[in-house]
């Protein structure tokens, strides 16, 4: 299983995904802390998520952990795991009444940074780290 989550390619640009992922979802993590009200439990809140309180904590936390992994290339396939997750979520809890609300356009308009963090996540779990990853020179040793 260990071979499975470090085990990637030797693509150089990886680190580019790994990087517009990674530091996406840091800066999300954080401000979840730094601006709980609005963009931690206050926003959970407002979307009708139950406990509101320990989701933003939770998923700050997640996100985080999650982006300092995946900037580092450190299990990046399992780091990709909860992004992917929190990006199903997010989707499907806000953009969904934007679509019902205001229509397809104003939908795909509001949620490009989702689909792209989503899709970031996904490469990231097929691909792996790439050449210039922790991952990398870990396989590389075992």
């Amino acid at each position: 299983m260990l071979d499975f989550l470090l085990r990637t390619d030797n693509s150089k640009t990886t680190i580019l995904i790994r990087l517009m992922v990674g530091a996406v979802f840091l800066s999300e993590g954080i401000q979840k802390f730094l601006f709980p009200a609005v963009r931690g439990s206050g926003r959970f809140a407002k979307i009708g998520l139950p406990n509101p309180e320990f989701l933003g904590s939770f998923v700050g936390t997640f996100e985080i952990l999650s982006g300092l992994l995946i900037l580092l290339g450190l299990f990046t396939r399992l780091a990709a795991l909860p992004t992917l997750v929190i990006m199903v979520v997010a989707i499907a809890t806000t953009k969904s009444v934007v679509l019902q609300e205001q229509g397809f356009w104003e939908m795909m308009h509001g949620s490009r940074t989702d689909w792209s963090m989503l899709l970031g996540s996904l490469f990231l779990i097929f691909r792996g780290g790439g050449y210039a990853s922790i991952d990398r020179r870990l396989s590389g040793r075992r």
